[in-house]
């Protein structure tokens, strides 16, 4: 499931939450508790190990530079 971040419009609170995808969006801040909730746009963390992939060719051969390749 993803995290999602949230801001409250009214008192500025922020939080992050792990949500299904098909979840309803929150809308009350647990703070204020307005109805001022607002979803924000963020990058979403991606790891991405090389060892065994064989769609990676620049990463597998080190060639991107990522700390993942063993030594």
């Amino acid at each position: 499931m993803p995290f999602y971040e949230y801001a409250c419009q009214a008192c500025g609170h922020r939080l992050e939450t792990m949500q299904k995808m098909s979840d309803e969006p929150l809308k009350e801040c647990p703070e204020c508790h307005k109805p001022e909730l607002k979803k924000l746009v963020s990058a979403g963390g991606f790891t991405h190990r090389a060892t065994g992939l064989d769609n990676a060719p620049a990463c597998a051969s080190g060639a991107c530079g990522a700390s993942c390749m063993s030594k």
